[in-house]
């Protein structure tokens, strides 16, 4: 089994009120003296109230190069990174040297070597600490990392892993570009980054799995930690067939140019009740019987897609639509602040109850992560 034992979330350290965000928008993007109001429309609807960002504003006005762009980019990253592996380890009680596996996710920048090795030297992570950098899974990788995090402690039971997730979507802000595909996602992105600390757990039956590197000492190190979140069950992958343009970038000279499809919500209600109708099937379970959503928050109307399409009850996605409301779309990063807020909520699920964990992205795909509490 693979136990979660900390989730931390940080957010960029300059924080804006929406408005201060559109106004930046429309002189960034806007021909001078245009009509501003469908700008103001959009920013409004994206019900977004407060924004954090890696730079201070002005910054995002002024012309820089991809390098430039991207050389902000790694030093944030490691810094957000530290703080949120830190945070998550002293929150698991447990410390840098204990993690055996690092698998890091981001997709709005780009670094070799990889920002998990920085931040693993920062940290004083042991020198056999295996990682495992992802690129270009986006929005759902919050959800495919802890999916790939428990296929690795399936495998090796005892140890512990810390999936990392870094996302500064203002540092692919396209100035001079009023293309709707910009101007949807200047209303809906910011910037965080969160970190999970999960346990692997040997069977009761006390049968020996494979031992790492680490040796012998890592059931030890996992038997430190205070292992009281829900337990991983299962995860399920689920890519769509031409659907390639929904999401993702087109990557240009100017850097990461947002591709961003209005029919997203339309393929969510198409495919996603049999989906996890299929999936909770298999372990003897409907709809009903889950107790928490813990849905990524990819917009007001992918959330509504959501609930329509699974049926939920009102209120099922709350802590989702607090979490846009507060922060906007974190990227991979946001499902995870959801699950630390979910694990937060007062009162917890009766223990035993299963819950869900989604989120959907590039490809255009969606991850499913089956959990009990």
């Amino acid at each position: 089994m693979t136990r979660i034992a900390a989730v931390h979330g940080v957010l960029a350290p300059y924080r804006h009120r929406q408005r201060d965000l559109t106004d930046m928008v429309a002189r960034a993007c806007l021909p001078a003296g245009a009509d501003r109001r469908a700008l103001d429309r959009l920013h409004a609807g994206a019900l977004v109230d407060t924004r954090h960002t890696a730079l201070p504003l002005h910054r995002y006005v002024e012309p820089a190069d991809f390098g430039t762009v991207n050389d902000a980019y790694i030093a944030a990253a490691v810094d957000l990174g530290v703080e949120a592996v830190a945070g998550a380890l002293g929150e698991a009680g447990l410390s840098a040297r204990d993690v055996d596996l690092v698998l890091f996710t981001s997709v709005t920048g780009i670094a070799a070597p990889s920002v998990d090795a920085r931040v693993a030297g920062r940290l004083g992570m042991r020198p056999d600490v295996r990682r495992l950098p992802l690129f270009g899974l986006g929005c759902v990788a919050g959800a495919a990392g802890l999916g790939r995090l428990h296929d690795y402690l399936a495998g090796w039971p005892g140890q512990v892993a810390v999936l990392l997730s870094v996302e500064l979507c203002s540092l692919t802000f396209q100035r001079s570009d009023a293309s709707p595909a910009n101007l949807v996602a200047t209303a809906l992105f910011g910037d965080g980054a969160a970190a999970v600390v999960a346990c692997g757990t040997r069977r009761a039956t006390g049968t020996a799995g494979p031992s790492a590197g680490a040796g012998p000492t890592a059931a030890g190190r996992a038997g430190t930690a205070e292992c009281a979140g829900p337990v991983v069950v299962a995860s399920r992958s689920r890519l769509y067939p031409d659907t390639e343009r929904l999401l993702g970038w087109d990557v240009t000279a100017s850097g990461f140019r947002v591709v961003l499809d209005p029919a997203v919500p339309d393929v969510v209600r198409k495919h996603l009740a049999a989906d996890v109708d299929g999936f909770l099937t298999e372990y003897g379970l409907t709809r009903r019987d889950v107790t928490r959503w813990v849905v990524h928050p990819g917009g007001p109307k992918v959330l509504d897609a959501v609930a329509e399409a699974l049926d939920l009850p009102d209120g099922a996605l709350d802590v989702s639509r607090r979490s846009l409301a507060s922060a906007g779309n974190l990227s991979s990063a946001s499902v995870l602040h959801v699950l630390r807020d979910t694990l937060a909520a007062d009162p917890a699920p009766p223990a035993g109850t299963p819950g869900l964990l989604l989120a959907m992205g590039p490809g255009f795909c969606t991850e499913l992560v089956l959990l009990r509490w």
